[in-house]
């Protein structure tokens, strides 16, 4: 260091003030300063680089000509102590101001204080330099807002400055000039002040283009003289660096310096590297001096975290450099282990400790600064578990400390705060806790006003101030909150640890501190009383963070100024192991194998670089995992899924992160248990209080007394299940301490379950509603003036905290993250600082002696309630920033069962079905609202007012309240459709009129004949009465086999939406195209429940459902009915349920190989009954066609099914068998004669029918067989004799067979009714071709002969039929055997008998009129009612499918619809497509349910309201004109003058449209309908109409598009158009998101600012504030668009299996549909559409700077799609097209990219292995790619998805999936990060 002071350049120092300071050539005469303590001390050194001597040198000759300079030069202390050395060197006093952007004029001129009730103005730095002729030095000119620094220009140029207290400065020339002329007291009368002659002004700044920052002002500019002061150069840092560390080899040290000096060139910053810190080498090499055989590399990381803030090319580029100057880690090179030991050191350093630390296998001692309390004799503690990467970061962080400050870099929740901690207890440090927000103002962290007593203002210091002087540990939170130009007031703390405060108080560093005393020999108070205090010299910071977003656009808060201030740590999140080691540590008895699964999830989502798997790890923080494992401990049975679900809020989470969740759930072996599903609903749920203890479901608590009972919530709440869950899930988290937050749409009860749940608890409640302009100050304390003096009010917030209530923080999304941060050091230390100067304490201990101290009572707790992130609620994302800190709930709407528990308890009187219909509704919209199908999620709020409204105005209909909810969206069009669909389809008939009533029309039925009597034959001959003989056998039982029965949702649709008819419901079965129902059945139970049953056999299944319920079964049937190959076997089956005991059991029989299956349709359990087992028949295989025809079918009666036996008899066979289910056995009865059918129309009378002649038959039996008498059974022949015709002929007609016969007879009333005379007896009702109905009466029971009534039809049913729908299907080939189903019902209950008809058997002219053509129909259903006497023909819509089988569907029935009575009154009819419909057709039922739907509807009767006003005076009002009186009372219609008339306008009468009252002067009134009054004139819409459509084709000619093209085009368009709207809502809103208007401080108008009311009792002005655009922040990155790229598959399979799944045509509808929703964004999105097909990869469709703008541009990229597909070479380019799309973007600029594939999933024919492909999606981390599958061959899409990560692949089974896909991905990421 010999050759510092050249001859060139000596400096000699007079020992003595008043002397000369010369450097090289230029001499500065000393004066001596007024002032002394104001002379900085120490800066200079014993040795000054030769560049450093020459900038003092420059200076010195700027300062003889009296200019102003500016040190300009990169970030770091340099040029300040530059400054003040040439400050000290010529004992100049120094006004220091450091800019922030929350500095105003004030700062700078003058500032009011008030002392003894008046303002006065106090000189700020600039006037006291000015005045006093000291040197200002403004620090950071590129921080201060625009328009500040401006007030100085004057003072700068001409040193004149007009003040606020009317004063002048004026330059000391012109003063002393007018000194001459005028004696002082005259310029002091007229407030002329001189200005120093001394007075300069020394600017230090950054240079803006390069660092950000608000670039100078160019008047300001020219005022100043530049001088660059680059880092010091190479050789002279060299030498500083060797002086420093002398135990490190030179060549260490050089090429560390390299390295460095590398980094700040002008190329590193081209490749947008931050200048590496030169200044803080010198740290660095200390450190190394200690540890020499530490890693260069390691050092180098804690000056420049490279790895924490730079991209992937950033750290590629520092690790070469590394490389270049071998400074990177070899194996000697160590790290430190651990902190061996820590001891006070004795002596005469107080304040210092040695610690040892161990590094390899060496220990080294060095000296740290050590706090103020004593050292903590034993380490280990009970909150830290100690692992060994905490061990080495202590130790790392020790050797940092010997230093420096430090900052210490992390995620959310990686135990930050607590290693701060426990660093602070090693060393015996008291900690500062400082939580940073956004929205800090310089003053918030260093001083602020506030009153004393008397009213006078003073300034407090802030606790980081006062830290500062007492030597404790600062630990700033949230760093990366805060304004960087807000943090240029730390800067001279850190670097120099001297600070100047607002009202003038100088803090110095130590040494400083004690030279000044040494040297003006003065004690401490004397220079307290000047305002001079020494910083404590084991001050230290440390600064916590959380890493910068790498690539994100916001400005990184890490920049270059920021690495000068500290060194950097970065805190990784434990390992696995350590995380174990710490869980197990904390809670000894949680259960290992959770804890096991839980790690091993969190770290496979910690480690991925998916940005949706390091979302979710976020929330799965050690916080939040030692919360569940506590958790876990206290409850071991809940399961993990759950845990983790409700840690992650999945209820809330978008599609995408959800899904990939669930896998990652699956792979860690994390599953639901069934019970787990099942529990709740078994569980009764209930609360009770006992003797002061609180339960709830299973868990207690006892009760809190309060003394403020006022404060204790007292809420309306009904108990549901789901709510009393919830409670308990709160409860178990209360009871572990928690602070709980509730997430969850509007309107699901969050505040209700809150108070209902301190209600229960007993404690009291503080509540604050946040909302967008909640402060930090205005959560803590509201400040308000009281006589002159401040007063703080405290609020809820601190109210809670010292008694101890339960704080409720409503809406807390609402407010900025940046207040709600405050919220975390609460929470998590315990720990805050309100604005008055208290602080709120968690620990008793630290209180003593301490005033200002709020201690956190023991019982206070937070409940904090949030709207659940993302769209549509727009609120800031509370839960991202604050989750972890809160054990957080989930609410959801509750499920339909508590949610009707609920309703009945608002609605008592609500009719049940309302209620339901309402809950399914809108459980459906819920749905549809997760599914992103509509944005706005209905809630159960809103069910509620509906049933409220309900309740008190029955009459009301349903349709009309529900549109109180509804009506918000009557104008989105879109919206209105699926609402209005989805109420329809749960039949609430919101938009129908009480008039739409469409009922069938009646035609009357022909009068009933008497056609004679049946006689049984009399037993005089012995063939009349014969004996049939019955044998018993047992049943031999095969099985079971089990079955496996599935599932499958039920879309059912109540019919009676928009009108009234006699159809019900309806819904589909699942079927396959080919298949056919080929039988229909309900349960015969009376009860609620009817399950219905429906067999198809192409293939053989059976389906089945509860009729009422959402969800059906199938089983499948095919390998126990397998298709016969060679002969053509249809099989033909029926189905028999049983009764009680064997509930849930079918009989299946298959009628041509009579096969008997007993299924148990509740486990699936298939048993084979064989009935004869003797006689097991095979059917004769000789397949001659002819034979085939004649084989006969064995048939089953079921109709006492339920009673548990059944019948089967063979066509043309002789014998019954009757099954008798329960007993297991078979009785056969062998008869005389050969059957043809029998009907069982009593349990122990049967009528049989003679096979070729029709002759019938009676059998008695007995009602219970016995099996030991094998008894005998009579049968009975039945003549038919006819009535005498009155001529004596009688009218012999042929027999026929019934078709249907009732099994019990009509009511009395019904007979009666029916002919039409009172009667009284046993009676059946039948059914055949000839007749509508008969009437047998006295048959079965009596054997005297009955008598027989007939309702003849006109023409015979015809047996051969044309065709049952359509000529074009059956055309002649129908068979002409008879159908096997006749679809004949009777329903005795309503007296009516119902058949389906095929349409040509109905009179189709009869029931439509001439111009109207029939529907197409499957069939009509022929109701004949006895009563009314009257036929209806009611159509059955066509099935949307038809089985192309038709002559097999010929044999099942007539008509391509079956029928089956439900219940006594009801019908069900299955169509051949698996339409199932519902039908009501008895008169009485109707009428009942045509009120209920008009009551839901409601009286809109036509009657106009009326207003009429009670008036309790007697005194008459003057009234609206009552309109003359006509003498002769003649009727007058509207006209507007007479009184009386009946409908003027507003003259009284009746009915009119406006008139004031009602007159009646008896006429007939002439009512203006309502409708009419409603209606538009039909002129009107069709004005509007053409105006439409002329419009159209307008557009159409200016984009030269043809009216096919157009068509062409709205094909694509139409099918996308909702997704296209909701896409373009959400991009809307992104917008506005991003324009939402920040607070605009210190203006002269706006709202008054709390932070400086203050300032406003003093008189100042620019003390509010107000909303406006906020400028972005200096030197802030442009916004990017994002990035999107479509790649398409356009390949020839597409086109090939376009026929199959519609594939191709779904990717147009995709792109159709990005191109439509994004136009007019393109400055926020760029997009463009690439395709791939056998001819190449990147087959450019849509160009990002080409992108189509009309409707015909768009077409035509379509139609290239299209011909694309068609005419390309085959082969697979989906990896190549993937890959290089993924390349191509991010070369582009863009704020994030996005890559879409649409591809088919036929890789693997192309031999492309799925793991390559999942290999390309994620081989750009800053891409995100996305695969859609379309349509498969096969399962192969599922395969590829398993293979492929969570939440990057999709499967369009159905391809209109595809557009609610891509609008998942957009929504889930694209929107998350906007």
């Amino acid at each position: 260091m010999s050759g510092v002071a050249k001859a060139d350049a000596c400096l000699s120092v007079p020992a003595a003030y008043g002397g000369t300071v010369t450097i090289g050539d230029v001499s500065f005469k000393l004066k001596t300063p007024k002032n002394p303590e104001l002379v900085p001390q120490n800066y200079m050194t014993d040795s000054l680089a030769q560049s450093v001597v020459h900038h003092l040198r420059w200076i010195m000759q700027k300062d003889l000509l009296g200019q102003d300079v500016f040190l300009i030069g990169p970030p770091g202390p340099l040029r300040r102590s530059i400054a003040m050395q040439y400050l000290e060197l010529t004992k100049r006093e120094v006004e220091y101001i450091a800019l922030s952007r929350d500095t105003t004029e004030t700062d700078l001129k003058q500032r009011r204080e008030i002392r003894d009730g008046s303002a006065f103005y106090l000189d700020q730095c600039a006037v006291r330099a000015a005045t006093e002729g000291r040197i200002l030095v403004l620090e950071g000119l590129e921080k201060a807002e625009r328009n500040v620094l401006p007030v100085l220009n004057n003072l700068l140029e001409n040193r004149e400055m007009q003040l606020e207290d009317g004063r002048f400065l004026m330059s000391a020339e012109r003063y002393d000039k007018l000194l001459q002329d005028h004696t002082k007291s005259e310029l002091d009368s007229w407030k002329i002040v001189r200005v120093s002659e001394d007075f300069r002004v020394i600017a230090l700044g950054l240079p803006v283009p390069k660092y950000s920052g608000n670039p100078l002002d160019p008047p300001l500019r020219s005022r100043f003289q530049a001088r660059d002061v680059y880092h010091l150069p190479f050789k002279d840092h060299l030498q500083l660096l060797y002086s420093i560390g002398s135990n490190i080899s030179t060549e260490r040290i050089s090429q560390l310096l390299s390295f460095a000096t590398t980094l700040c060139s002008q190329e590193s910053s081209t490749l947008g590297l931050p200048d590496f810190p030169l200044d803080s080498l010198s740290a660095a090499v200390q450190i190394l001096d200690s540890f020499p055989m530490m890693s260069v590399q390691h050092v180098i990381e804690r000056l420049y975290p490279y790895n924490v803030f730079l991209g992937k090319e950033g750290r590629t580029a520092v690790k070469d450099a590394l490389k270049r100057f071998e400074l990177q880690d070899s194996e000697s090179h160590l790290l430190p282990r651990r902190i061996a030991k820590v001891e006070i050191v004795n002596g005469n350093k107080p304040f210092k400790a040695d610690v040892t630390v161990q590094i390899g296998e060496k220990e080294v001692t060095f000296q740290v600064p050590a706090g103020t309390r004593l050292l903590k004799k034993h380490p280990r503690s009970d909150t830290f578990i100690r692992t060994s990467s905490h061990n080495q970061l202590l130790a790392e962080m020790m050797q940092s400390h010997m230093v420096k400050d430090m900052c210490l870099i992390g995620g959310k929740g990686c135990g930050k705060t607590v290693i701060a901690k426990e660093f602070a207890d090693i060393l015996g440090y008291s900690i500062e806790p400082i939580m940073l927000y956004q929205d800090m103002m310089a003053r918030d962290l260093l001083q602020q006003r506030y009153t004393l007593p008397n009213g006078d203002t003073a300034w407090r210091p802030s606790p980081l101030v006062t830290a500062a002087l007492e030597g404790k540990l600062v630990i700033l939170d949230g760093i990366h909150r805060i304004n960087p130009g807000t943090l240029a007031v730390l800067q001279r703390l850190i670097h120099d640890r001297e600070l100047t405060l607002y009202d003038g108080t100088r803090l110095l560093r130590e040494d400083r501190y004690q030279n000044l005393k040494e040297e003006l020999q003065i004690s401490d108070e004397k220079l307290q009383e000047r305002s001079i205090f020494p910083i404590h010299p084991s001050f230290r910071i440390v600064v916590l963070a959380e890493p910068p977003v790498i690539g994100s656009s916001t400005q990184q808060w890490l920049g270059p100024e920021f690495l000068t201030l500290f060194l950097f740590h970065n805190v990784r999140s434990l390992s696995k192991s350590e995380e174990m080691e710490v869980i197990k540590e904390m809670i000894p008895n949680v259960p290992s194998v959770a804890v096991e699964q839980l790690l091993s999830l969190t770290h496979k989502l910690r480690e991925t670089n998916d940005a949706t798997a390091q979302s979710l790890a976020s929330s799965l923080s050690t916080r939040q995992l030692l919360r569940i494992c506590r958790r876990l401990s206290q409850h071991p049975d809940e399961s993990l899924y759950y845990a983790v679900n409700k840690a992650c809020l999945s209820r809330f989470l978008p599609n995408l992160a959800r899904s990939a969740l669930h896998k990652n759930l699956q792979d860690s072996r994390i599953e639901t248990s069934q019970d787990d599903m099942k529990k709740p609903e078994e569980k009764e749920y209930t609360c009770e209080i006992n003797n002061g203890i609180l339960k709830i479901g299973s868990v207690t608590m006892p009760i809190y007394n309060s003394t403020e009972k006022m404060k204790v919530p007292d809420v309306l709440f009904y108990e549901n299940t789901q709510h009393m869950m919830v409670m308990e899930d709160m409860l178990k988290d209360f009871l572990l301490g928690e602070h709980l937050l509730l997430v969850g749409n509007q309107g699901v009860g969050k505040n209700k379950i809150i108070d209902r749940f301190l209600h229960l608890l007993n404690r009291p409640r503080e509540y604050l509603q946040l909302h967008r302009d909640t402060t930090v100050q205005s959560l803590t304390l509201q400040p308000s003036v009281k006589d002159g003096l401040i007063i703080y009010e405290d609020s809820p917030l601190v109210k809670a905290v010292k008694f101890g209530h339960i704080l409720v923080i409503d809406e807390a999304d609402k407010a900025p993250t940046n207040v709600t941060c405050v919220l975390k050091t609460l929470v998590e230390s315990g720990e805050m600082v309100l604005s008055d100067g208290r602080r709120i304490v968690a620990n008793h201990a630290h209180v003593e002696g301490r005033e200002n101290v709020v201690v956190i009572h023991p019982d206070f707790r937070m409940i904090v309630l949030a709207n659940r992130p993302g769209f549509p609620f727009l609120g800031n994302d509370f839960f991202g920033t604050l989750g972890d800190i809160f054990s957080c709930h989930a609410v959801d709407n509750p499920k339909p069962q508590s949610e009707l528990a609920m309703l009945r308890q608002y609605g008592p009187d609500v009719p049940e079905p309302i209620l339901q219909k309402l809950v399914a509704a809108f459980g459906d919209l819920r749905s549809l609202a997760d599914q992103g199908i509509i944005n706005y999620p209905y809630s159960t709020r809103e069910v509620v007012n509906i049933v409220k409204h309900l309740q008190k105005f029955p009459t009301e209909g349903l349709a009309n309240v529900v549109r109180n909810v509804f009506d918000f969206d009557s104008y989105n069009n879109e919206m209105r459709e699926i609402l209005i669909s989805t109420l329809h389809k749960y039949g609430i008939p919101i938009g129908a009129k009480p008039t739409n009533v469409q009922l069938a029309k009646e035609l009357p039925l022909p009068d009933h004949k008497f056609m004679g009597y049946w006689k049984v034959d009399q037993p005089g001959n012995a063939r009349q009465k014969l004996l049939c003989p019955t044998e018993t056998q047992n049943v031999d039982v095969k099985g079971p086999v089990y079955l496996n029965i599935q599932g499958f949702p039920l879309e059912r649709h109540e019919a009676r939406s928009l009108s009234f008819t006699e159809e019900v419901a309806f819904w589909t079965l699942p079927l396959g195209e080919v298949n056919l129902v080929c039988d229909v059945t309900v349960t015969k139970e009376e009860e609620a429940e009817n399950i219905l049953y429906v067999t198809t056999c192409n293939p053989v299944s059976l389906y089945f459902m509860n009729v009422s319920s959402k969800s059906g079964y199938f089983v499948d049937l095919y390998d126990l009915f397998p298709r016969t190959v060679g002969s053509v076997w249809q099989p033909f089956v029926t189905v028999a349920p049983l009764g009680n005991p064997l509930k849930g059991q079918v009989v299946l029989h298959e009628e041509e190989s009579n096969v008997v299956l007993l299924l148990d349709t509740n486990n699936g359990a298939l048993h084979r009954l064989l009935l004869l087992p003797d006689a097991q028949e095979s059917p004769k295989r000789t397949s001659w066609w002819s034979s085939k025809e004649e084989m006969s079918n064995y048939k089953m009666c079921r109709e006492f099914s339920h009673k548990n036996w059944l019948v089967f008899y063979k066509e043309a066979g002789n014998h019954l068998i009757v099954l008798d289910v329960l007993e297991g056995q078979t009785h056969t009865i062998l008869l005389p004669i050969n059957l043809k059918s029998v009907f069982l129309v009593a349990e122990d009378r049967w009528l049989l029918v003679e096979n070729e002649t029709n002759q019938k038959f009676l059998l008695t039996k007995r009602a219970h067989m016995e099996a030991e008498d094998s008894e005998v059974c009579q049968l009975y022949a039945l003549s038919e004799e006819p009535a005498d015709m009155g001529f004596g002929l009688t009218t012999a007609s042929e027999l026929c067979a019934p078709h249907a016969v009732s099994s019990d007879q009509l009511s009395s009333e019904n007979l009666s009714a029916a002919v039409g005379q009172k009667i009284s007896s046993p009676n059946r009702i039948f059914s055949d071709e000839h007749n509508y109905a008969t009437i047998v009466i006295g048959f079965p029971d009596l054997l005297s002969p009955s008598e027989v009534y007939s309702w003849k039809r006109n023409s015979s049913l015809s047996r051969k039929r044309a065709s049952p729908s359509d000529p074009f299907y059956y055309g002649a080939r129908r068979k002409t055997a008879a159908a096997k189903q006749t679809n004949c019902v009777t329903l005795l209950a309503s007296n009516q008998i119902v058949r389906i008809l095929a349409p040509g058997d109905v009179p189709l002219k009869d029931i439509y009129p001439k111009d109207v053509t029939p529907p197409q129909a499957a069939g009509y259903l022929e109701v004949t009612d006895l009563n009314s006497k009257k036929i209806k023909y009611i159509a059955i819509p066509r099935s949307q499918s038809l089985s192309p089988y038709t002559s097999w569907l010929s044999k099942i029935s007539d008509a391509d619809a079956l029928l089956a009575p439900l219940g006594k009154v009801g019908l069900v009819s299955v169509d051949m497509g698996g339409g199932v419909r519902l039908w009501e057709t008895g008169l009485d039922s109707l009428q009942r349910s045509l009120q209920d739907w008009r009551n839901m509807i409601g009286q809109e009767d036509g009657r106009p309201v009326q207003i009429t006003i009670q008036r309790d005076s007697g005194l008459d009002v003057s009234s609206p004109k009552h309109g003359k009186v006509d003498p002769d009372n003649m009727p007058h219609v509207g006209g507007n003058t007479w009184a009386g008339g009946t409908g003027g306008r507003d003259t009284a009468g009746l009915g009119g449209k406006g008139g004031p009252y009602r007159l009646d002067a008896g006429h007939r009134v002439y009512q203006i309908s309502q409708a009419e009054k409603d209606a538009v004139p039909e002129e009107v819409k069709r004005a509007a109409r053409e105006m439409g459509e002329k419009a159209f084709k307008q557009r159409l000619k200016e984009i030269q598009m043809s009216e096919y093209d157009a068509s062409t085009y709205e094909r694509f368009s139409g099918a996308v158009r909702r997704q296209v709207q909701s896409l373009r809502i959400i991009l809307d809103n992104l917008q506005a998101k991003g324009k939402e208007r920040q607070w605009l401080r210190h203006q002269a108008v706006g709202e008054l600012d709390d932070a400086k009311i203050i300032d406003g009792l003093t008189g100042e002005k620019a003390i509010y504030k107000r909303r406006g655009e906020l400028e972005p922040q200096p030197g802030s990155p442009q916004q990017k668009p994002k990035r999107l790229r479509v790649v398409v598959d356009v390949s020839g399979s597409m086109y090939r299996f376009n026929g199959v799944d519609g594939r191709l045509e779904r990717s147009m509808e995709a792109v159709c549909m990005v191109m439509e929703a994004f136009e007019n964004y393109e400055h926020k999105f760029k997009y463009d559409i690439v395709g791939h097909s056998g001819d190449g990869f990147d087959i450019a469709l849509v160009g990002s700077d080409k992108v189509p703008k009309n409707n015909k541009q768009r077409l035509e990229i379509l139609k290239i799609m299209h011909a694309h597909a068609q005419f390309c070479m085959s082969g697979d380019h989906t990896l190549e097209g993937t890959e290089h799309a993924i390349r191509e973007i991010a070369k582009e600029e863009a704020d994030e990219y996005f890559v879409i594939v649409l591809s088919d999933a036929n890789l693997e024919r192309y031999g492309i292995p799925p793991s390559r492909f999942a290999q390309v999606l994620t081989t750009n981390a800053q891409v995100n790619a996305f695969a859609i599958f379309i349509g498969s061959l096969g399962d192969q899409a599922d395969r590829l998805q398993r293979t492929l990560p969570a939440g990057r692949s999709f499967i369009a089974m159905d391809t209109k999936e595809i557009p609610q896909i891509l609008q998942q991905i957009f929504t889930s990421t694209m929107l998350s990060s906007a």
